[in-house]
């Protein structure tokens, strides 16, 4: 029992670390937006969050052994939406609050619910008509108000819904291949397929950056890198319905980088949309950890 706990304790640890490293991945994201192109923002991310995934992988005596792989397409599937949702993600974040974007990626357990009902042949039940509906209602309430805005706003809920729906996607790939793939190798090929698309964007034209800005690039990488490990380790050890919890505790830190960095209140809109939107993700979370232990017919 006390193992067992402090694995518990250990899990929840990780993902609210996973939360502030995010957010400070974000944090550097929009503190670029104004003055580096987006593409030149995606390939640093990628290019530097390679380190510390690569010395996780060694830790783990899984590099290079563990990146063979037997499904290279659905790789390219999970890479492809995940460089798309980042794209998507990051451009949200130019236009909106840390607090409004990163809310808005909690939509992404609600659309993979219903996502595994369409494609994957799962059962709609309840539970995900009820997380479905709080979701859509917390995106109305905190859109709604910024539709007539001219600063962009209208377009940034638009890019994060979209960066929700194709981090659902890749998701529900992931969901697929991980049966014969490894996290490590799910992770090293995802963020090597957004480091050259973000490569691809070059010819376009890129800035010519400070040292700050590029050290901004850099922990960028870095916090992506090392939030995405601690948020794998914090799944390895601790159950998805006993983090839903601190999806709050996680929104925390957005919240304090507007309030103290950027000097943005919080909005009507967002105090509105926020139990919504998490109450909305966590039956979807809760949901899809009890069908998934269910067992087999």
């Amino acid at each position: 029992m006390t193992d067992s706990m402090d694995r518990t304790g250990l899990g929840i640890a990780l993902r609210v670390l996973s939360g502030l490293l995010f957010t400070g991945m974000l944090l550097c994201v929009k503190l670029l937006s104004d003055v580096v192109p987006l593409g030149q923002i995606v390939f640093y991310r990628s290019l530097f969050a390679l380190l510390p995934i690569v010395v996780f992988l060694m830790w783990r005596r899984e590099f290079p052994a563990g990146l063979a792989t037997r499904r290279p397409l659905g790789h390219l599937l999970r890479s492809g939406l995940g460089a798309a949702a980042m794209f998507a993600s990051f451009a949200a974040v130019a236009r909106l609050p840390v607090a409004e974007a990163t809310l808005l990626a909690q939509l992404s357990p609600v659309i993979m619910a219903i996502g595994a009902v369409l494609l994957l042949g799962e059962r709609l039940t309840l539970h995900r008509v009820l997380a479905l509906g709080l979701a859509l209602s917390g995106v109305v309430v905190l859109v709604l108000p910024g539709l007539g805005d001219a600063t962009g706003q209208a377009s940034g809920y638009l890019l994060g819904v979209l960066a929700a729906v194709l981090t659902a996607g890749a998701l529900l790939t992931v969901r697929r291949i991980s049966r014969t793939e490894t996290p490590g190798a799910i992770a090293f090929y995802f963020v090597v397929a957004s480091a050259v698309a973000g490569l691809a964007t070059l010819p376009l034209g890129w800035a010519s950056v400070t040292t700050e800005q590029l050290l901004l690039l850099i922990l960028a990488g870095l916090f992506g890198g090392a939030g995405h490990i601690a948020m794998t380790l914090a799944l390895r050890f601790s159950e998805a319905s006993r983090l839903a919890p601190f999806e709050y505790v996680a929104l925390i830190w957005p919240v304090l980088v507007d309030l103290l960095v950027f000097g943005l209140p919080l909005s009507a809109g967002f105090l509105m949309a926020l139990p919504l939107i998490v109450a909305g993700a966590a039956l979807a979370a809760l949901e899809g950890r009890r069908f998934r232990r269910q067992p087999r017919q």
